[in-house]
């Protein structure tokens, strides 16, 4: 019984050990490869670090040296920076410079947050327009940009009458000129080949007038609130916008863009 006895504390104590030895060997993993993942994040940590530096190095060509920069473009927004805040948004938006440019709404959606009121994204659109012209070309695309705004502004400016008003039409005249920019760049990366006239234009341009004036005379029509006067006069005001795109669509290019500036947004 003895002997039992002796055995049996003799088992017990071997398997103590061995569990001493697997939970120290589990720990010793455990921390092997807690220490691991510190040393991998922290070498991701420098090397986003050191990327994000080489930008803000490659991009430090755009600073400005005046004490103020003033942002002034067609369509009368007026911004104005100290040298301070204009060199740190060059610093914090890398995406006005990248080889590639988005489209002004994927650009903000994916970077804007730090411009996240409207006046704020506001903003935002007419630094990206800023900043895109200086790509472009100010003086060498400048009729193409003059004419989209104004292609656009009497866009917006028929849904906004139509309409009745509103704040959207209001943020929207201000961005604008980011939508004419960026058609712009397009334009710029292509061959060229949609303002070389490949074929006569005409017939679309016409239908697509008509279907402005059907809209605006379809849209009056059922204004329950205006006297017969008043919806001629708002038809023939109206219209007044359709004929100065009418005149502004010159060739396919044109066409395109007032197509799809109003498809997309009205």
């Amino acid at each position: 019984m003895k002997k039992k006895s002796v055995i049996l504390l003799l088992l017990f104590i071997i398997s103590c050990e061995k569990i001493k030895i697997v939970k120290e060997t589990t720990e010793n993993r455990d921390s092997l490869i807690t220490n691991t993942n510190i040393f991998s994040k922290t070498a991701e940590d420098k090397q986003k670090k050191y990327e994000s530096q080489k930008i803000k190095n490659l991009n430090s060509k755009h600073y400005t040296t005046l004490d103020t920069v003033v942002i002034r473009n067609e369509n009368d927004f007026l911004l104005k920076l100290s040298r301070q805040d204009f060199n740190k948004i060059i610093d914090n938006h890398p995406e006005f410079f990248d080889e590639i440019i988005q489209s002004p709404d994927i650009t903000y959606r994916n970077f804007g947050s730090d411009f996240s009121s409207e006046a704020g994204q506001d903003q935002y659109y007419n630094l990206y327009a800023y900043f895109l012209a200086q790509k472009n070309g100010v003086e060498k695309n400048a009729r193409h940009r003059k004419k989209l705004i104004r292609i656009y502004s009497a866009i917006n400016s028929i849904f906004g009458y139509l309409a009745n008003g509103g704040t959207f039409f209001g943020h929207q005249q201000s961005r604008l000129v980011a939508n004419a920019e960026y058609a712009v760049y397009l334009h710029s990366e292509s061959d060229n080949s949609q303002s070389k006239d490949e074929y006569d234009v005409s017939k679309q341009k016409k239908l697509y007038i008509q279907s402005l004036r059907q809209r605006i005379d379809d849209e009056v029509k059922i204004d329950k609130e205006s006297t017969a006067k008043e919806k001629t006069e708002r038809i023939q005001e109206l219209n007044g916008f359709v004929n100065e795109i009418d005149l502004l669509i010159t060739n396919l290019f044109y066409l395109r863009c007032a197509q799809h500036f109003q498809y997309n947004y009205y």
